[in-house]
């Protein structure tokens, strides 16, 4: 049974709270006084949604458009960096000193290059040889518009995708070298006898690997995994580096076009703490489910 948490507020606590909100307002209120900016709320909304007359609808505008973009481009790097950082982290654990090479390089390689150097890399490789040699281009203009739709609500636009690929398969590599570590620090948490008295059972390694030490290891990965999770979706900003229309992108764009420098950096941190939050929330619930669940 989980002991209760003293939720009771210290002292300590209350002055830092008081403190903080006390720089915040300060910070408020040079703004409106000592800063000669004009403030304009009042157009922030329709950059986030506007009214299609043709569809006769509101559709999202820039602001929501460049979110979306980033909880896709953010959900697929996720996806393809658990499955990277796995396999190495495997690999970093095996008996075979071939594998443990190739998760050490590939973990030191990409761990110490700036993930810009690699996005330009992987954009100008990627992007203008590796698509253009397999003509994916030709492949996506000749997809109906039925799967064009798709291609565009799980991915990005016809015209968008060949970059946004890049940007997936940048931060799923340079995230995925982190969660590499994650896994091989999970992995060796899990005592050695859990490997030996599985081998007497007479298990194979993929099912003493599937049925004994992964589901050990994933509630200690959790916690780290979870933080790595939020990680990439603030590293998702870097890629506006190369046009993908993603929310730090589209918010670059409307400042240049407006000026609204303050509110729409404000609405772009929102943006981010609300997806960043929730994360943090839903990892924490899982957290604790699992816990609840212990033999």
């Amino acid at each position: 049974m989980l002991n209760r948490k003293n939720t009771r507020i210290s002292i300590p606590d209350a002055a830092l709270t008081v403190l903080l909100l006390s720089l915040f307002g300060y910070f408020v209120f040079y703004l409106s006084t000592n800063i000669q900016y004009r403030w304009n709320w009042s157009k922030i909304p329709g950059y986030m949604f506007r009214y299609d007359d043709s569809a006769g609808k509101w559709v999202p505008n820039l602001l929501v458009e460049g979110f979306l973009t980033t909880i896709r481009l953010s959900f697929w790097a996720t996806i393809f960096a658990v499955l990277i950082g796995t396999i190495m982290g495997v690999f970093r654990t095996s008996q075979s000193l071939f594998k443990r090479m190739i998760g050490r390089t590939y973990v030191e390689i990409v761990r110490n290059i700036p993930p810009l150097v690699l996005i330009f890399i992987f954009y100008f490789f990627i992007s203008d040889q590796i698509m253009t040699a397999l003509k994916v281009d030709n492949f996506i203009r000749s997809l109906s518009d039925g799967n064009k739709n798709i291609l565009t609500f799980f991915f990005a636009s016809p015209a968008h995708f060949s970059g946004f690929l890049s940007a997936l398969l940048t931060l799923a590599i340079y995230e995925g070298a982190y969660i590499t570590e994650i896994v091989r620090s999970g992995l060796e948490s899990v005592e050695k006898k859990q490997w030996e008295a599985s081998y007497a059972l007479g298990f194979s390694w993929w099912q003493q690997m599937v049925y004994i030490i992964m589901p050990q290891a994933v509630r200690r990965i959790l916690p780290p995994l979870a933080g790595q999770l939020i990680s990439t979706i603030k590293d998702s900003a870097i890629v506006s580096v190369i046009s993908i229309q993603e929310l730090t992108f589209q918010g670059l764009e409307l400042m240049a076009a407006t000026y609204l420098t303050f509110e729409i950096w404000i609405t772009i941190t929102a943006f981010y703490f609300i997806l960043t939050f929730s994360c943090s929330v839903a990892v924490r619930k899982l957290e604790l489910y699992m816990r609840r669940n212990d033999p």
